[in-house]
C-alpha cells in the first residue's frame, strides 16, 4: 500500500516543468508563455500542460508512468485492469457497451440512465430492452431496478448479451445491486455498471459498496464528481472473465481523444493518491461534519432534508425537498441569489453535492446553512399535495427500431396530443441527464404529464427543440 503513496505521472510533468523546457512541439500555448500576461489564471496549469514526450509515456500505448498510475489505481480498486479516462464517463460508456454487445442482440438496461448510455446503444445497432426502476415516492424519484424485474426480464430475453445498470442514481441512492450481479452471472450475462457517483464506496462504511466489490464486469466512475479530480476526469475498471479486454482497448482506443490532456491524467493520479490516503479518522470527521450541516438544516421549516430508506446511501449526497409551496427549481434560484450553487433541482427537491473531507479541512457549512435561511426566510411550512404518476410497465422495448427509423417522417404536434405517440427526438432533462422521452419510445401519459410540469418550471433540456412552443417531434406515417 505504501506505493500508493506515489503520484507517478504528477510528479513527472512537476519534474518536466522544473526544467523550464523550450518547447518546440504542441501544444501551442508553449506552458502557457504565450498567453503572458494576459491569463494569469492558466499560468501554473499549463506549466504541465504537456504532450507525449520523452519521459511522459502515451496513454494509448503505456509503458512508462501511465502505465505505473493506472496500475496504482487498478491496485487500489483491486480489479485486473483500470484506465485513465480523459473524455468522462461518456466514453467509458461507450467503450464498456461496444465491447460487450454485438449488433442486433438484446441487451438490457436500466431506464433512468445517463444519455451516454442511449447513445452507445445506438452506436452498438442493439436492440435495447428497457427495465423501468423502483420508484420513491418520498423523494419523488426513480431509485433502482429490481431483482425481480431482472429475473423476468432474463427469463423473456435469455440470449441477453449484457446487462448494463446505473448505481448509485444520481441523489445517491442504492439498491440491491448484488443479487442482480449474481442473477445475471448466474446465466452467463455480463454486467456493465455506470458509477459515474461511487468512485468513493470503496472507502467502506458508512458508504455504500461499489459495484466493483461486488463484482461487476466492467464499472465507470466519474472520478471528478467526488473525488479531487478535473472536469473530464474518470475511471474504468476491467474485473470480467465475460468481456474481451482487448476489444475493450480497442473502442477506448477509437474514442478516446489522440491528444489526451495530460492535466486532466496528472489530477486523475492525484484523486487515486487522495483516495488511497482516506484514513478511518477522515470518515469520522466527515460523517461528524456532514451530519452536523444536515441538523442544521432540517431546523429550517420551509424544507425537509431527506433520508434514505434503510439509511441506505451516499452520504455526500444531501437532498433538501420543498416544503413551502414552492419548486425545487425556485428554491435553486433562491440559492443562486446568495451565491450558493447545487448540483441540480427538479420539481420537487434540490441537490447537494458535499466534499470529500479530510480531518481538519475546513468548508463553509455553517455559514451555508446561514446563507439558506436568509433565501427562505418568509416562507413557511405547507402540506403538500402533489402525487407522481409512475409508469408502471416494467419492461419494454423501442416501439420503432433504431434501424427503422429512417423508413418514418418526423412532424411537430402539440405535446397535448403526443400520448401513444412514438417520439422522434430523444428529451433529456439536464441536469441530470437522463433521458425522459426517448427517440423510438411510446409516450405514455406519466411522461408527457412530468415533461408539461418540467416545462411549466422551466426545467432545462437537451433535445426537444420546440418544447418552450408547446411541441414535440414524433414519428409519423400518412
Amino acid at each position: 500500500m505504501n506505493n500508493q503513496l506515489k503520484m507517478p505521472l504528477y510528479q513527472a510533468l512537476v519534474e518536466h516543468a522544473r526544467k523550464n523546457p523550450i518547447s518546440f512541439h504542441v501544444p501551442g500555448h508553449k506552458y502557457g508563455s504565450i498567453f503572458k500576461p494576459t491569463a494569469s489564471v492558466f499560468q501554473q496549469i499549463l506549466q504541465i500542460d504537456a504532450t507525449e514526450l520523452t519521459g511522459l509515456d502515451d496513454l494509448h500505448s503505456p509503458d512508462g508512468i501511465i502505465e505505473e498510475a493506472e496500475a496504482l489505481l487498478a491496485e487500489l480498486y483491486q480489479v485486473r485492469k483500470s484506465f485513465f479516462l480523459v473524455n468522462g464517463s461518456t466514453v467509458g460508456n461507450l467503450a464498456m457497451i461496444m465491447a460487450a454487445c454485438t449488433e442486433g442482440t438484446h441487451v438490457l438496461v436500466q431506464r433512468n440512465c445517463h444519455k451516454s448510455v442511449m447513445n452507445a446503444l445506438k452506436l452498438a445497432k442493439v436492440n435495447p430492452v428497457f427495465l423501468e426502476p423502483e420508484f420513491n415516492r418520498e423523494w419523488k424519484v426513480a431509485t433502482g431496478v429490481s431483482l425481480e424485474t431482472v429475473k423476468e426480464a432474463i427469463h423473456l430475453y435469455p440470449e441477453a448479451k449484457a446487462i448494463i445498470l446505473t448505481y448509485p442514481n444520481y441523489y445517491g441512492m442504492v439498491y440491491d445491486l448484488q443479487s442482480v450481479i449474481h442473477e445475471a452471472h448466474s446465466h452467463d450475462i455480463p454486467v456493465l455498471v455506470d458509477e459515474a457517483h461511487g468512485p468513493h464506496f470503496i472507502i467502506g462504511e458508512p458508504f455504500p459498496s461499489s459495484a466493483i466489490q461486488m463484482g461487476a464486469d466492467i464499472v465507470v466512475q466519474s472520478a471528478h464528481k467526488t473525488l479531487p479530480a478535473m472536469t473530464m476526469g474518470s475511471f474504468l475498471h476491467f474485473n470480467s472473465h465475460l468481456v474481451n479486454v482487448d476489444k475493450l482497448k480497442d473502442y477506448l482506443h477509437m474514442f478516446q481523444s489522440s491528444s489526451p490532456s495530460y492535466p486532466i491524467m496528472a489530477s486523475l493520479d492525484l484523486a487515486r493518491n487522495y483516495l488511497a490516503a482516506y484514513e478511518r479518522q477522515d470518515v469520522r470527521f466527515l460523517i461528524k461534519e456532514i451530519g452536523r450541516f444536515k441538523r442544521e438544516l432540517a431546523d429550517i421549516p420551509s424544507v425537509r432534508v431527506l433520508e434514505y430508506p434503510n439509511k441506505l446511501g451516499d452520504p455526500l449526497k444531501v437532498t433538501i425537498q420543498s416544503a413551502c409551496g414552492i419548486s425545487g427549481f425556485e428554491l435553486q434560484k433562491r440559492f443562486e441569489e446568495i451565491g450558493i450553487f447545487t448540483e441540480l433541482a427538479d420539481p420537487y427537491n434540490i441537490l447537494l453535492i458535499l466534499p470529500l473531507l479530510k480531518e481538519k479541512q475546513d468548508y463553509p457549512l455553517t455559514e451555508s446553512v446561514e446563507g439558506i435561511k436568509k433565501a427562505l426566510k418568509g416562507l413557511s411550512f405547507q402540506k403538500g399535495t402533489d402525487e407522481c404518476q409512475v409508469d408502471n410497465r416494467k419492461i419494454s422495448e423501442l416501439a420503432i427500431a433504431y434501424k427503422d427509423m429512417p423508413d418514418y417522417e418526423e412532424k411537430d404536434i402539440p405535446i397535448s396530443k403526443a400520448v401513444g405517440e412514438v417520439c422522434a427526438e430523444t428529451v433529456i432533462p439536464y441536469p441530470p441527464g437522463i433521458p425522459l422521452l426517448l427517440r423510438g419510445e411510446e409516450a405514455t401519459n406519466e411522461k408527457i404529464q412530468y415533461l408539461k410540469k418540467l416545462i411549466d418550471n422551466r426545467a432545462k433540456f437537451q433535445g426537444g427543440n420546440s418544447l418552450e412552443d408547446g411541441f414535440i417531434k414524433v414519428f409519423w406515417t400518412s
